[in-house]
């Protein structure tokens, strides 16, 4: 677990998804999961399918995933398509990993309704410990 004290105040960074729709990493109300992730990288291969059982089974917390350090497009689409995502996924680029202040792979950071860190961390999470460090 990283230390949420750290000054990180995210910017309201807007960005494309894989769909072409322009999305906004905020929280916009609702308790929210922001999982950085490089399509390359093995641990998310074996952790974002922990995010997609959070984002099913639970209603109440938005997940938004945001491709970092990736080569091209039909490289994030492979592996959205591998895992069968179903939330957003955004291109991120150089801008939101250094707001964010992202150091590896994957990095998840729990956003309250009122948009502010409330709890982050780096590296495999279980469904069960990203569903507890969202509350």
């Amino acid at each position: 677990m990283l230390s949420t004290s750290a000054n990180i105040v995210p910017a309201n960074h807007q960005l494309k998804t894989l769909m072409n729709n322009d999305i906004t990493l905020e929280a916009g109300g609702k308790k929210t999961i922001i999982y950085f992730f490089a399509p390359w990288c093995q641990v998310c291969n074996f952790s974002i399918d922990n995010l997609q059982n959070i984002y099913l089974k639970n209603a109440d917390i938005n997940v938004i995933a945001v491709a970092l350090d990736f080569v091209d497009v039909e490289e994030v689409k492979k592996f959205t398509n591998n895992h069968q995502l179903t939330f957003p996924i955004a291109l991120g680029n150089e801008s939101v990993k250094a707001d964010f202040q992202v150091i590896g792979y994957p990095s998840y950071y729990v956003l309250n309704e009122e948009n502010t860190i409330i709890a982050r961390s780096l590296g495999y999470s279980s469904e069960i410990g990203l569903y507890l460090r969202s509350f």
